[in-house]
């Protein structure tokens, strides 16, 4: 019994062996193709979730949670310079402060350094003045006993020369009147 070679093979395929139109749409071959790609989806499916997909997931974890620490790190450090800025500032206020107290004190130190020679000075001036009035004083008396002694040499000189007796006692009498006034 011969049979007819185009018979036995499949519609899908011609005499030579080669599909004819597209094997992915072949009728006879549908059931095949289907078992297959459920095989191939479950493989994929399960070597995705145990796999895969556990590890992304670790990964995606670890990653969240070094995003998470450097945060709060970040709030760590803002808040300590935050704080160092306080102090900073706060030390930078007591430093001008102090600034302002010590420029004050000295202030009153050179002003008091300043009174105590204003008065020495004042103290000096003084006694120079007083020794020099006392000085005058003693220049003035010097003088008036030397101008009476000048006066009475002179008067007894005119005296004499007029031709005149002069005593000494008469002489010093009438120069101590006429000084007096």
């Amino acid at each position: 019994m011969a049979t007819n070679t185009h018979e036995t093979v499949s519609a899908c395929v011609d005499s030579y062996g080669s599909a004819v139109g597209m094997p992915q749409l072949c009728g006879e071959w549908m059931g095949n193709q289907i078992f297959w790609l459920v095989i191939t989806l479950v493989v994929i499916f399960i070597v995705l979730s145990r796999i895969a997909l556990p590890r992304i997931a670790a990964v995606l974890a670890e990653r969240q949670g070094t995003i998470t620490n450097d945060i709060a790190a970040a709030e760590e450090f803002k808040s300590k310079a935050a704080a160092a800025e306080d102090a900073y500032n706060q030390a930078l206020s007591e430093a001008r402060a102090e600034a302002a107290r010590i420029v004050e004190a000295t202030k009153a130190e050179i002003k008091a350094d300043l009174d105590t020679a204003m008065a020495q000075a004042d103290a000096e001036i003084k006694a120079k003045s007083d020794a020099g009035a006392k000085a005058i004083a003693d220049i003035r008396a010097n003088a008036m006993a030397s101008v009476e002694e000048i006066a009475k040499s002179a008067t007894a000189d005119i005296v004499s020369v007029l031709g005149g007796n002069a005593d000494d006692a008469a002489v010093s009498a009438a120069v101590t009147t006429e000084l007096k006034g």
